[in-house]
């Protein structure tokens, strides 16, 4: 602002999943290497503060592999986008979203362009480039967007970036999992053959697949905040997460029960549900449940809940635990999801 410099930023959405990130960082690159006659800095902002990236482990995994230091990226915490709107020098490109949250809602005058593979939800003033295409990753428009530009624009980190990012979204182009569009595959046979050197695809998406799930190198409160949901009932919040190890290995981490507490203490939860996630060799999930809060009439409540619960029914089997104040169960249907599981907290709160 001070030096009234025109700032181009291109922003991923705010969970800031790998496609958000790598359709944002490739975007960025190929609009500075093309737009020579802008007056602009063209910056990828990642759209989460500095502080949660290490959560994004598949994102961490992936730049790291590339040779992109997270000093070079900036975050959403780190750049005032409202003062540079005020003094009339942003411009604004949304990738991976087309909808601005309402805490940015002072942005919307700023956004010159949208990229997102989502159903259109509002209308874009005139003026504003959308391109809004049914296919499996955000990162499949962008690299068809590059390789509509000059010739020689593109390089391997870049390539690598969208093919990983591609085929983790499309679940390694797998028909069955329902995301993969025939411009999916096209982009990745087009990557492929432009840069040959590029791991075979089953070697990405495996490695990609176990960073994602990687949680060894976090502390218990990044591990419940890498993948949280809050429902809430009058005055009560409950906390939701995913994590990606068994039980046991969970309950065993050092200090967890401390840990526990001051999370919930800290956001106001008046309790926790976690539901882990694991996987079999033949990739199928198995799922358990721990039921945490000081609060014996609220722990009760949720634990009678998703016991009786039929529709869908848990088939939960009470599994011992080493505190009082949690609850542990195996769940028989492994297909009843956290997103299935939410409405019956909600109704329990």
């Amino acid at each position: 602002v001070r030096c009234h410099r025109e700032l181009h930023v291109v922003m991923g959405n705010e969970a800031c999943d790998l496609d958000s990130t790598v359709s944002a960082l490739a975007l960025a690159f190929f609009l500075a290497k093309t737009s020579p006659a802008s007056k602009a800095a063209f910056i990828p902002v990642l759209n989460i503060p500095r502080a949660d990236f290490a959560l994004r482990t598949e994102t961490t995994f992936l730049l790291r592999e590339e040779g992109i230091p997270a000093s070079s990226l900036i975050f959403r915490d780190e750049i005032d986008l409202g003062g540079l709107h005020r003094a009339g020098l942003l411009s604004l490109t949304l990738v991976d979203h087309h909808v601005l949250p309402s805490a940015d809602a002072a942005l919307e005058g700023a956004v010159v362009e949208v990229l997102d593979h989502r159903p259109l939800e509002r209308d874009r003033v005139p003026g504003c480039r959308v391109t809004a295409e049914p296919v499996g990753s955000c990162a499949t428009l962008v690299t068809e967007r590059i390789a509509r530009g000059p010739l020689g624009v593109l390089d391997r980190p870049t390539a690598a970036l969208l093919h990983g990012t591609i085929l983790l979204d499309c679940v390694n182009l797998s028909p069955a999992a329902g995301k993969v569009t025939p411009r999916d595959v096209a982009c990745v046979s087009l990557l492929e053959e432009s840069f040959p050197e590029l791991p075979p695809r089953d070697t990405v998406f495996q490695a990609l697949q176990a960073a994602k799930f990687d949680v060894s190198g976090l502390t218990t409160e990044q591990m419940l905040r890498k993948d949280l949901k809050v429902v809430s009932g009058g005055e009560l919040l409950l906390a939701t997460s995913a994590i990606y190890v068994d039980l046991e290995t969970f309950l065993r981490r050092p200090g967890l029960l401390q840990d526990l507490d001051a999370f919930c203490r800290a956001r106001g939860y008046a309790g926790l549900v976690a539901m882990m996630i694991s996987f079999n060799e033949r990739n199928e999930p198995s799922r358990q449940l721990a039921v945490y809060s000081r609060h014996e009439t609220l722990r009760g409540a949720v634990c009678r809940a998703l016991e009786k619960v039929t529709e869908p029914a848990l088939q939960l089997q009470p599994l011992p635990s080493p505190w009082s104040c949690v609850g542990t169960y195996g769940q028989g249907n492994a297909a009843a999801s956290r997103k299935k599981v939410l409405p019956i907290l909600r109704a329990a709160l």
